[in-house]
């Protein structure tokens, strides 16, 4: 049974790290909001040019700058919002996996402290009167228990950090890709009303 709640504690650190390794890529800023299409953005002459940026450079930000290019023809509010609901499937593509971590952050310690007394559970269960073999078997016990906590506690940790960084990064993300749309419809739909 020891061996079970170890291999369960190495399969999760291996899928955290993973995780983390994955998302911390996934999540650079040159891959969600390139300074090229944030540039294009400020100071573009039309909306072929920035279009053509945001195609040479893919991202969240550039999907979403093209789809207010599709849409500039529409009502303004109408364009708002559809960029809005678009916006909200990037973001969860963004966000992908996230869970995964926030459930690490709750099942690691769990699985440590079920491995805790079960090594107790086994110390405890072991006990006799001969006082040599007591000795080894409460060692043994006080390992597992051990063990089983400090891996929990070591999986939680680092994945609730990485939760924690990861979300706070892709709400600023979203923040500032907000701002940024918002100026190329307020920008792009007011030059289409003075044409």
């Amino acid at each position: 049974m020891e061996l079970f709640f170890l291999l369960a504690l190495f399969a999760s650190s291996v899928l955290g790290v993973t995780i983390i390794i994955e998302r911390g890529i996934s999540l650079q800023r040159k891959r969600v909001i390139p300074s090229s299409v944030v540039r294009a953005i400020a100071r573009a002459e039309s909306v072929g040019e920035v279009r053509a940026v945001c195609q040479r450079h893919p991202s969240t930000l550039s999907r979403l700058v093209i789809s207010a290019a599709d849409h500039l023809d529409w009502p303004r509010q109408q364009a708002v919002e559809f960029i809005q609901t678009r916006a909200r499937h990037e973001v969860s593509k963004l966000e992908r996996n996230l869970f995964v971590l926030e459930i690490l952050v709750g099942v690691a310690p769990l699985l440590g402290l079920v491995g805790t007394v079960y090594g107790l559970m086994e110390l405890f269960g072991t006990m006799n009167l001969a006082a040599n073999a007591e000795n080894a078997n409460f060692a043994s016990g006080i390992s597992l228990a051990l063990r089983a906590t400090f891996g929990g506690l070591v999986i939680a940790i680092p994945s609730l950090i990485a939760w924690s960084f990861y979300s706070r990064r892709i709400e600023t993300y979203t923040v500032e890709m907000e701002t940024l749309c918002d100026e190329f419809l307020r920008r792009n739909h007011a030059a289409k009303l003075q044409a």
